[in-house]
């Protein structure tokens, strides 16, 4: 897994508990995983579909910095899957873990489209 984008958690991602607010953190993926599904199908067009589960398995507090991590893990026709984490950057602490993401590519009627992308097509990913 390749983590690709720090957060710096500051006071307005906190929740009453002055812990990191799991919406803000879940945000903070969805955005990520938007970015690297359109790097990885070359597409602005791309739309979340799907997010599995999602297992919070610690928290963060003001002044930690959160790093998440994207790894493709198939393509369908229309879609790509990823499994997420994001973690502490200084302890390596998981804070989440969610085993599946579904992006779709979407054509000029808004409808899924295919793009034509395989597993192969990301051994030379770039970062």
């Amino acid at each position: 897994m390749k983590f690709f984008s720090r957060k710096w958690v500051k006071p307005e991602d906190l929740n009453a508990y002055n812990t990191l607010f799991g919406g803000r953190l879940l945000a903070w993926i969805d955005e990520e995983a938007a970015i690297y599904s359109k790097c990885q199908l070359e597409s602005k067009s791309v739309v979340t579909k799907y997010i599995s589960e999602i297992n919070f398995v610690s928290s963060a507090i003001h002044g930690d910095v959160v790093e998440i991590g994207l790894e493709t893990i198939s393509f369908g026709t229309t879609s790509i899957s990823m499994r997420c984490v994001a973690r502490n950057k200084m302890t390596k602490e998981e804070i989440i873990r969610i085993d599946k993401i579904v992006f779709v590519l979407l054509g000029e009627d808004g409808k899924p489209a295919p793009h034509g992308k395989t597993m192969a097509d990301i051994k030379g990913i770039k970062e």
